[in-house]
């Protein structure tokens, strides 16, 4: 049997893929190079943003004339099967299998019902959906590593619990499950015994992390501290990063593990998404301005040279100009080294998508198109920054492949995330840290030579 993958979203639907596929290749399935040629095609979905669902409703039309011509069966998973399971059942009758992210106990299931019989999916799959055992909640994975990979997702929860109102994840993924702590700890092990470089610890909200171990509770920072011990045992583990960070969990308690910790990338992702104090009740973020600008001081007096990243929603139903000119104020004041930018996406079955005041296409457009601009300004002054700071000294990067604008050259990323272009790599030096000279930038990249 041959299986086929189209995973599209968040990094967390990538470690599902990749679990689910480590499953498949134990039960002797193999991975087809074309999907024409695969028994069985898995679209792995999400429902973060419309454009993300009208991608997939594209590509399950593409399916359908596929099916036709060879029988391939057809599984659709991840947050829009939670979302949409009985619109797409009805809308896709040819889609043989619906699984929501509550459901992932089925896969095994039917996975032995393809291997037994490929006919007749439709009637085994009612009665596989009358089994209310089988769908009572989230499986993690054993293991989210790809067979070669040198970089992997570790997944530590799943689920969260704070219902921002422009949110649709609470309602497809559920809510909070912390990950076992000896799971997690024999998953790094795993990987630290296959020369894996680099981990990310995922979640929707890391810093709520609340797990047990030998009778202890286990917060985020510890479970950190563990898997940095757990990662010296043979030492193949570099970097230890994590995402997300939700700002009115962030402790101090974690600052200093982040400060302490060698192995711990001195970079964060603390999503702010406004700078308004009305928006961000709005949101229901559950922090203010100030509260978020004295945590980026804390992160900084302790670590004076960490990296910090950020998320900004613009347009959010209601957002006056004065709003935007917040916003506009608290990225000056932080001076975030980089940001992922986007205008709000009305998400039918959030709080928010019933708010009156929505703000129009082009205004918000505009509004965000400044954001942008103010952002892309304080980035290149940070890497020119960086670039002065580190001349003549050798920068630790991770090369991770050949770099897609000239196949002369190569591509990796520095312990704060940076971006970096290496002029005079080998292949051999792909998925091994390497010390490069930076010399300049290229837009939001650095370039430099090896030393």
């Amino acid at each position: 049997m041959k299986y086929f993958f189209e995973t599209y979203g968040c990094q967390m639907n990538v470690s599902e893929s990749n679990g689910i596929e480590v499953v498949l290749k134990r039960r002797g399935w193999q991975a087809s190079e074309t999907v024409e040629t695969a028994d069985l095609v898995i679209i792995n979905t999400c429902s973060v943003r419309i454009t993300a669902e009208q991608r997939v409703f594209g590509r399950l039309g593409f399916f359908s004339g596929l099916k036709k011509k060879t029988g391939i069966k057809i599984l659709v998973i991840g947050c829009m099967a939670e979302r949409l399971k009985q619109d797409l059942k009805e809308d896709f009758p040819f889609v043989d299998f619906v699984v929501g992210v509550s459901e992932r106990a089925k896969l095994e299931n039917i996975f032995s019902m393809l291997e037994v019989d490929t006919s007749n999916t439709h009637n085994r799959m009612s009665i596989l959906d009358k089994n209310v055992s089988l769908k009572e909640k989230y499986l993690f994975s054993d293991v989210s590593y790809k067979e070669g990979d040198f970089q992997s997702f570790v997944p530590i929860m799943n689920g969260c619990n704070n219902f921002c109102t422009y949110c649709i994840v609470p309602h497809v993924r559920g809510r909070e499950i912390s990950r076992n702590v000896q799971e997690i700890l024999d998953e790094v092990e795993f990987l630290s015994k296959n020369g894996v470089k680099e981990i990310t610890l995922l979640g929707q909200n890391v810093n709520s992390y609340l797990g047990t171990y030998n009778g202890n509770t286990i917060d985020f920072p510890t479970l950190l501290q563990m898997i940095c011990r757990k990662s010296e045992e043979t030492n193949s583990i570099q970097w230890i990063r994590f995402l997300s960070s939700h700002p009115k969990d962030l402790s101090m308690k974690l600052i200093e593990v982040l400060a302490r910790e060698k192995k711990v990338c001195k970079s964060i992702h603390l999503p702010v998404q406004h700078g308004s104090n009305g928006i961000l009740k709005a949101m229901n973020r559950k922090y203010t301005r100030e509260h978020y600008i004295e945590l980026v001081r804390c992160l900084r007096e302790r670590i004076p040279d960490i990296v910090i990243s950020t998320d900004i929603l613009i347009g959010f139903p209601g957002e006056t100009e004065a709003d935007v000119e917040a916003t506009l104020s608290l990225i000056e004041d932080v001076q975030f080294d980089s940001s992922f930018m986007y205008h709000y996406n009305p998400r039918e079955g959030t709080k928010a998508y019933d708010l009156p005041n929505r703000i129009t296409e082009p205004v918000k457009i505009e509004r965000l198109t400044r954001v942008i601009n103010l952002q892309q300004q304080i980035t290149e002054k940070k890497l020119r920054l960086l670039l002065e700071k580190q001349a003549g000294k050798p920068m630790r990067v991770l090369v991770e492949s050949v770099s897609k604008k000239n196949k002369q050259e190569y591509f990796g990323h520095t312990e704060g995330s940076e971006m970096v272009v290496i002029k005079n790599c080998d292949s051999h030096n792909i998925g091994q840290f390497v010390d490069v000279k930076l010399e300049s930038i290229s837009g939001k990249t650095l370039v430099g030579l090896l030393m």
